[in-house]
């Protein structure tokens, strides 16, 4: 107080003091005369300069700072917005190291790593954990940038918004987990004077940047304007700095953070860090073609879905974008429609426009044939009440003097009926002494505001809507659901009705909230929703293909998933230059003791030497793993070319039941199942597997056969292994695509299991293979030979005429002879010996040469050589199989044999040229390398078979009519050539 008058003579703002302290660091204090002379805590053990240098008092402009760290070149800060609404971790910090171009992102990257690991030290606070504030970093780089010119500021932003979209793409978790929002960067160029610029990027643009060129004042030093370094545009603070629009989406952030989830108008932003981290994977980011990722936001407009640009600003909880990806797959781009529910917006219940929306929105993707993805996390369908029915609705009591003798009825007077409109109530008129009331008989609130979008039953209709739509959108596109939060009633159905599920480890799918069941059950069961469909339930029940950890990893999933599936429905998938040749042989040979499939399909180390499988490696992506573990079922290349794959467990696992809470008799059961056989659980996840190869995915299919049978016990029989052995039929059936089955080394395939998979099944698509050292049959030789040799009667027949003792003590009994003790001797010593003879004799019926000289398979194959073989033999058939199914849509009546006779045709000379060794690879890289040649035989199928249409038609004619319908038709075709007519338009 004694020193204000003199600091105030010489004209003194702010005064600085620095504590020293003996064995520690000093302490430093700031005072400022604005605030009479007290001190700023804010700027507590700052350096003198450096709040302003942090830019520290703009931020009070808008933000309540709470110090949580501040050292010599760095703040950390918890800032708290004017309305409260807000709350956002401000790490802030400057540099004096020199920063040249060459090293800016470098540079830029070592800064950001070490304030994500600032504030993930602060963020382990309950406190600060429970806020879920949103984290931005600010840097400011003092020295100039040498050699630099105003003509370098584009060039500038360039590198920094690389940086940072290389940044968030290798470390996306934890970007997510510190719920970073936004990151800038203010640096100086070498002009003279420096001039200034701020690198601005956030989440809510996608991580893209803008770069804006700094106006300063030329007394005080601080900036007064911002100039958009691309538009031009001039903004001023309040602009630049106030968060309106943040806040908003903020507290929508926060509460969909509270929910375990990520802000559904922040999930394009993933996608495009997600594709940039795909792409970096195969180039340079430098090679990254440019707007490699659009998202055009559409909304529901009448009944139509219209291009709008909401973001955050939507009234409807159900979000839809049409998106355009430029992958390493197809750099030319593909499309998805990519729907979300807003949590914010009523919980994410499904009302009447949700529906709406949601339906047109995968008739969209149904339409154009293209994948169709839904963002899960939502409350199920909306349940309400008519608000204004409240505050009017009376109660007819028994006895107003004693309630407890419960109510006649509800109602409301005349005077409260007339000020609703027409459809608010269905009622009956009655008289109570002197008043006239309206006794309610049903509550309709039609054209009430606070049942716009539903409250009740219209909101059950929307969601069969919805459930048949997307019933239908599995069967004719690709359906993939990502489960980012709970997923409640219809938002549970609609994942398994999509069938294809990544489920996010904090997203639960349930029927009914834990809570209700509580209810209903009269006591605390459950605690949580996991308990009802969390992880530990949907991954064992097979409903989640896929578990991840938090949405950035979801959705990287998701793309990878996408890596197999063709851009559209009518497409076949894309074949990638191979990262392992097609010529490559397959090193791990699958044994006759158990062994992990996986390794065959994937490679694995033996003896600590690591031998390569049958997928190119790197490439194979197992999918319900925790699902019917004796059948394993994944995705992956052989040399550049997408299978599905079904494969199977030869070693023995178990099957977990977890306990009900809700009874208390129950407990967790654990259930052997032996390799090599189909258990009810894993035939059912094989006929999903194929189904969903099949359905929009377009894959050709290799099934590596090893089954000795079907589980058939009581047990399995009970819970239905029959049926869904039936389901593999059903799936195979219906299937479109090339189907290869390959009995692999050592493998075999028996009785039931063998007929389920027989190529007579679908001879369209379906080819059998078996190695050289595989077997097939109805039953195992031993017990084969049981049966064949009628026990060991036909054993000791054999022994009788084969062994020479045997035959002398036949020979001896002809004479009259006692030699029965002797031959039972000699038949015990040796029918252990001619049991193995007579199961090698049975094991001979079984070989793959059987197989072939019977026609049972289309060839036997050497193992080391299959994947060279089955590439080409597939991607023949791939093509094959696409230019028949052009045919059969132009043609209708066309049968796939019928189109396939026009394929061969077409290719035979190709075919006899090639030889029969390699004229699978000669026919697939003709029929891939002559498209208008294809393109001219598929128009000569259509015309043929439409002449004979036309033939048809006049033949059903009466014998009359028929030469005036062909004079009329000759008009036509004249009048049409003088005119340029195109097919089909009317003359």
């Amino acid at each position: 107080g004694g020193l204000a008058p003199s600091l105030d003579a010489k004209r003194c703002a702010m005064v600085n003091v620095t504590l020293g302290h003996v064995g520690r660091a000093p302490t430093y204090l700031h005072f400022e005369k604005a605030s009479g002379w007290k001190e700023i805590p804010e700027y507590r053990n700052m350096r003198a300069t450096l709040p302003f240098l942090i830019e520290l008092p703009q931020v009070q402009n808008e933000f309540t700072l709470t110090p949580l760290q501040h050292g010599s070149v760095f703040a950390l800060d918890l800032g708290t917005s004017k309305d409260r609404k807000t709350e956002i971790v401000f790490a802030r910090g400057v540099s004096h190291v020199t920063m040249g171009l060459d090293t800016l992102q470098s540079t830029l990257l070592e800064d950001l790593l070490t304030s994500f690991d600032i504030i993930e030290r602060f963020l382990v606070s309950p406190v600060l954990d429970k806020k879920q504030p949103a984290g931005q970093i600010f840097m400011h780089t003092l020295p100039p940038i040498p050699q630099t010119t105003d003509r370098d500021l584009k060039y500038v932003q360039v590198l920094f918004a690389s940086a940072v979209q290389q940044c968030v793409a290798k470390y996306g978790p934890r970007v997510l987990k510190l719920r970073i929002s936004k990151i800038e960067l203010k640096v100086w160029i070498g002009t003279s004077p420096p001039t200034p610029l701020r690198l601005v990027a956030s989440s809510a643009m996608g991580w893209e940047a803008m770069a804006f060129q700094e106006e300063l004042d030329p007394a005080s030093g601080c900036t007064v304007s911002w100039k958009n370094v691309e538009t031009q545009e001039t903004h001023n603070s309040v602009q630049m700095l106030r968060p309106t629009v943040e806040t908003e989406r903020s507290s929508k952030r926060g509460i969909a953070r509270n929910a375990g989830s990520t802000y559904i108008y922040d999930f394009p932003a993933l996608f495009r860090i997600s594709l940039m981290k795909l792409w970096l994977k195969t180039c340079k980011a430098d090679q990254i073609p440019q707007n490699f990722f659009t998202a055009k936001e559409l909304a529901l407009e009448g009944d139509e879905l219209v291009e709008k640009e909401l973001f955050g600003k939507n009234t409807v909880g159900m979000v839809v974008w049409l998106i355009t990806m430029r992958t390493p797959d197809y750099p030319d781009g593909r499309d998805i429609v990519l729907i979300g529910n807003d949590l914010t917006i009523k919980t994410g219940t499904f009302g009447t426009f949700e529906d709406e929306t949601f339906q047109k929105a995968s008739a969209l993707a149904r339409s154009k044939g293209i994948p169709r993805i839904y963002i899960a996390c939502n409350s199920g369908a909306r349940m309400g009440a008519v608000e204004e029915l409240k505050a009017l609705v009376k109660i007819a009591w028994v006895d107003p003097n004693d309630l407890m003798k419960g109510f006649e009825y509800l109602y409301i007077t005349y005077a409260d009926l007339a000020k609703l409109p027409e459809g608010s109530v269905r009622s009956h008129p009655v008289t109570a002494g002197a008043e006239k009331r309206h006794v309610l008989d049903a509550i309709m609130g039609l054209n009430l505001p606070s049942t716009r979008g539903g409250i009740g039953v219209e909101c059950l209709q929307g969601s069969g809507l919805i459930a048949g739509e997307t019933s239908r959108a599995y069967e004719e596109t690709f359906t993939l659901s990502y489960v980012t939060g709970r997923s409640i009633g219809i938002g549970a159905y609609l994942n398994r009705l999509g069938q294809r599920n990544i489920q996010m480890v904090q997203g639960p799918m349930i029927l009914t909230g834990f809570q209700a069941l509580n209810k209903l059950l009269g006591q605390q069961v459950y605690t949580t929703q996991d308990q009802l469909g969390g992880p530990h339930i949907m991954v064992p029940n097979g409903v989640t293909h896929e578990l991840v950890a938090n949405d950035q990893d979801g959705v990287e999933a998701v793309l990878h998933w996408l890596t197999y599936v063709p851009e559209n429905v009518w497409s076949i998938p894309r074949i990638l230059s191979p990262v392992d040749p097609a010529t490559r042989k397959v090193q791990f040979v699958p044994s006759k003791s158990p062994y992990d499939p996986r390794h065959m399909l994937a490679g694995g180390k033996v003896d600590g030497v690591w031998q390569a499988g049958f997928c190119d490696e790197g490439s194979f992506k197992e999918y319900m793993e925790g699902w019917g573990k004796t059948v394993v079922v994944g995705r992956g290349r052989v040399g550049g070319l997408p299978v599905g794959i079904v494969a199977v467990e030869t070693r023995a696992v178990t099957r977990h039941i977890p306990a009900d809470p809700a009874d208390m008799n129950s407990h967790d059961i654990h259930e052997p199942q032996p390799g090599q056989v189909w258990h009810p659980d894993s035939a059912y996840k094989t006929a999903q597997a194929i189904r969903d190869f099949n359905h929009g995915e377009n894959l050709p299919l290799i099934i590596f056969a090893n089954w000795r049978g079907f589980s058939g016990g009581t047990r399995d029989m009970f819970a239905e292994v029959l049926k869904f052995g039936a389901m593999i039929v059903d799936a195979l059936v219906e299937y479109k695509h090339p189907v290869t089955i390959y009995i692999p080394p050592n493998g075999e395939l028996r009785g039931g299991a063998w007929v389920v998979l027989d190529p007579k099944i679908n001879p369209d698509q379906m080819e059998m293979f078996a190695d050289v050292e595989a077997r097939g049959g109805i039953l195992e030789p031993a017990a084969a030979a049981e049966i064949v040799f009628k026990g060991d009667r036909h054993v000791i027949e054999m022994m009788h005429r084969l062994d020479a003792n045997l035959q002398q003590l036949d020979a001896r009994k002809a004479k009259g002879e006692d030699v029965a003790k002797d031959t039972a001797a000699r038949e015990k010593l040796l029918v252990p010996m001619y049991r193995q003879v007579a199961g090698e004799f049975m094991d001979l019926h079984d070989r793959s040469g059987r197989m072939k000289g019977l026609g049972a398979i289309h060839e036997e194959l050497r193992w080391a050589d299959s994947r060279t073989y089955l590439h080409w033999r597939i991607r023949r058939r791939m093509q094959e199989s696409g230019i028949v199914r052009r045919m059969m849509k132009l043609v209708p009546e066309m049968s796939f044999a019928q189109g396939k006779a026009a394929v061969d045709d077409l290719c035979q000379g190709v075919a006899s040229a090639a030889g029969a060794s390699g004229e699978d690879e000669a026919v697939a890289t003709w029929l891939e390398g002559h498209a208008s040649e294809v393109d001219a035989r598929v128009e000569q199928e259509r015309q043929r078979a439409t002449e004979e249409q036309i033939y048809r038609l006049i033949a059903s004619l009466p014998t009359s009519r028929r030469g005036d319908v062909v004079r009329d038709l000759v008009g036509y075709s004249r009048v049409a050539d003088m005119k340029g007519f195109a097919p089909g338009a009317r003359v």
